[in-house]
C-alpha cells in the first residue's frame, strides 16, 4: 500500500465517508484467547521521523497503520522522503539526513494527530524553509503555545491561530540556539519537540521534566546513534551530529492492549493473552494502577525488542476495588486513564484520581466527556478540576457522545462487558487513528460489538 504524496485534508476526509460509524454493545460477555494489538502509535511517529532523518536506508516492522502515523509518514513523503509502504505493518524509509528535507508545496495537514504535530514542530523550526501544520477540527482545537514557547525561546519563529491553536506557520532560515528548559508539565510531546529541535541548534539543549514521560525520542535518538545524556530528571543533547539509519521493531501498543486489560479484569470468567507488548517503564503506569486495584496481571517472556521493553501479558477477571490513584503514576498513564475510569466504575468503592490537568486538552476534554457517558451509564462521579471521583456501582445502557475521541469510543465499548443494558457509542470513526480493526478484534475475543452506519 503507497499513500499519494499529500494526505488528505480532513475536509476531503469527511467528504469522502459515506456515512459516520457507531458501535452497538449488548451487554456482558467475557474475553478469551489470544492477540496482538497493532503497533505503538508513538514509536511509529517517531520512527519514521527519525529514519527521514537519518543517513541512509531504515526499515520498520510493526508499523502501526493507523490515520494519526500515516498522516505523520505523508507529511515526510511531501518533503521529499522516499518511503516504501506499509505493507502489513513494514515500511521502508530512505533518509535525507539531518539537512535534506525539502520544501512542502502545500501546507502538512496532520489529521487528528497530536503528537506527529507537535513534534513536527521542533523538526520544522530548525529548517531553511517555510512550513504551515494543520490538522482536523479537533486538532485545530488543541493549545500549541506549550511547544511554542521554548521554541521561541530557541530562536524560532512560530505563528498561530488565536490562543496558540493551528494551523502553525513556521519560519524558516532561523538559527536555533540551544536553552535548558523546566517542563511545567509533565509532557513526553514537549519535551521530544524541544530536543528534537536541538538536533539543529546551535550547543546543548536540555529539558528537566517534573516527573517522569515516556522516553522513546530518547530512545530512538540513541539507536539512530545519537548521543543522548540522562542525569535524573534531566535529558540533554548537543546540535550538530548525525543519525545514522537502523531497523526498528515497533511493539504492541500498551495504549490499545489498555482497553482488553480492563475488559478482562471487570468480565468474570475472562483470560486473555497480549502478545509482544511495550512494556516500557514510562508506560506502565496503567499496569501498577490496575494492580493496586487488585486485578490479575502477569508479564511472560519479558524480553527486549530494538532497545525497547517487551512482554506478554496474561490478564484474568479478578474483583476490583477503588483507590487513591498515586500521583507519581498519574504521568506513566495519562493516555489510559479513559479506559481505567471504566474499571473505576466497575471497582467496588470509591476511586480518586488528582494531578491529570492533561487530560483536559487531549483530543477531548477526557475528564468532561468520560464523566458525561460515565453519568449516562448511572455511575456517580464528581468531576474536579485536576481529576475525577468515581464511586464504583452497576451500569447500565445509554447512548454515548464520544465528542470524536478515539479513547472515549473504545473504553466505552469496554464498558459494556459489565452494562445491563445496550450500549451505542456514537462517532466512532476516529477509532481508526490509534486502532484500525479495533471491534473486529474485540469480536473475535468476545465482546457483542457491531459496527453500524449512523
Amino acid at each position: 500500500m503507497n499513500l499519494p504524496l499529500f494526505w488528505p485534508s480532513a475536509a476531503i476526509q469527511n467528504d469522502l465517508k459515506a456515512y459516520v460509524m457507531h458501535f452497538k454493545l449488548q451487554p456482558g460477555g467475557t474475553l478469551k484467547g489470544e492477540a496482538r494489538v497493532p503497533g505503538d502509535k508513538s514509536i511509529s511517529h517517531r520512527a519514521i521521523m527519525l529514519g527521514a532523518l537519518a543517513e541512509g536506508t531504515s526499515r520498520v516492522n510493526g508499523f502501526l497503520e493507523g490515520e494519526d502515523a500515516l498522516a505523520t509518514l505523508a507529511a515526510f513523503r511531501a518533503m521529499g522522503v522516499e518511503i516504501e509502504g506499509p505493507d502489513n505493518g513494514n515500511v521502508t524509509v530512505h533518509g535525507v539526513g539531518l539537512h535534506g528535507l525539502k520544501a512542502p508545496a502545500h501546507p502538512l495537514d496532520l489529521g487528528n494527530a497530536g503528537t506527529g504535530m507537535r513534534l513536527l514542530c521542533g523538526l520544522l523550526a530548525g529548517q531553511p524553509f517555510d512550513s504551515e501544520l494543520t490538522g482536523d477540527a479537533s486538532l485545530c482545537s488543541r493549545p500549541m503555545g506549550r511547544v511554542i514557547d521554548p521554541l521561541t525561546k530557541m530562536g524560532a519563529s512560530i505563528g498561530s491561530a488565536e490562543g496558540g491553536r493551528p494551523p502553525l506557520k513556521i519560519r524558516g532560515g532561523q538559527q536555533l540556539q540551544g536553552i535548558h528548559y523546566d517542563l511545567p508539565m509533565a509532557s513526553a510531546q514537549v519535551k521530544s519537540c524541544c530536543l528534537l529541535a536541538g538536533l539543529y541548534s546551535r550547543g546543548r539543549t536540555s529539558v528537566t521534566e517534573p516527573a517522569p514521560t515516556r522516553d522513546h525520542t530518547e530512545r530512538m535518538l540513541r539507536g539512530f546513534g545519537y548521543t543522548v545524556d540522562s542525569n535524573g530528571a534531566e535529558i540533554a543533547l548537543h546540535g550538530g551530529g548525525r543519525l545514522q539509519a537502523c531497523d526498528i521493531e515497533v511493539p504492541a501498543d500498551i495504549s490499545s492492549a489498555t482497553f482488553f486489560l480492563v475488559g478482562a479484569s471487570i468480565a468474570p470468567g475472562s483470560d486473555l493473552l497480549l502478545q509482544h507488548v511495550g512494556i516500557n517503564p514510562t508506560r506502565i503506569g496503567v499496569i501498577n494502577i490496575l494492580r493496586l486495584m487488585g486485578a490479575d496481571i502477569t508479564l511472560q517472556q519479558e524480553r527486549e525488542v530494538g532497545g525497547e521493553p517487551v512482554a506478554d501479558i496474561r490478564v484474568r477477571y479478578a474483583p476490583l476495588r477503588g483507590i487513591e490513584i498515586p500521583l507519581d503514576q498519574v504521568p506513566l498513564a495519562i493516555d489510559e486513564f479513559p479506559a481505567l475510569f471504566i474499571a473505576a466504575a466497575c471497582a467496588e468503592g470509591r476511586t480518586v484520581l488528582h494531578g491529570a490537568e492533561e487530560l483536559r486538552v487531549k483530543e477531548s476534554d477526557r475528564i468532561a466527556a468520560m464523566a458525561e457517558g460515565l453519568s449516562t451509564l448511572g455511575v456517580s462521579n464528581e468531576v474536579l478540576d485536576d481529576g475525577i471521583i468515581i464511586d464504583g456501582g452497576d451500569m447500565g445502557g445509554g447512548v454515548i457522545a464520544t465528542y470524536n475521541d478515539h479513547r472515549i469510543a473504545m473504553s466505552f465499548a469496554i464498558a459494556a462487558l459489565r452494562a445491563s443494558g445496550e450500549i451505542t457509542v456514537q462517532d466512532c470513526d476516529h477509532v481508526a487513528t490509534s486502532f484500525p480493526g479495533f471491534d473486529t478484534l474485540a469480536r473475535r475475543l468476545g465482546l457483542s460489538i457491531s459496527a453500524v452506519a449512523g
